[in-house]
């Protein structure tokens, strides 16, 4: 199964809305997209072949990204 074919990355934004122009960063953030959408295809996979339903996969691993709190976010 594996990912699916890459798209085109994000124009990644600091708070301001302003992009992010250091090249370094950016490989690290694209970097981190391409190692987590591997690793949810992954799951997604071994819980379809061990007769998961895979929606249910998918609304879990929503959950688990919609649970998770920016740890440096700037205080309003």
């Amino acid at each position: 199964m594996g990912a699916r074919a890459s798209k085109a990355p994000p124009v990644w934004r600091q708070p301001d809305g302003k992009p992010v122009s250091c090249l370094e960063k950016i490989k690290v953030l694209n970097q981190n997209i391409q190692e987590i959408e591997s690793l949810c295809a992954d799951a997604l996979e071994d819980g379809v072949l061990m007769g998961c339903d895979a929606d249910q996969i998918k609304a879990a691993l929503h959950e688990l990204i919609d649970g998770l709190k920016a740890p440096h976010a700037a205080k309003k």
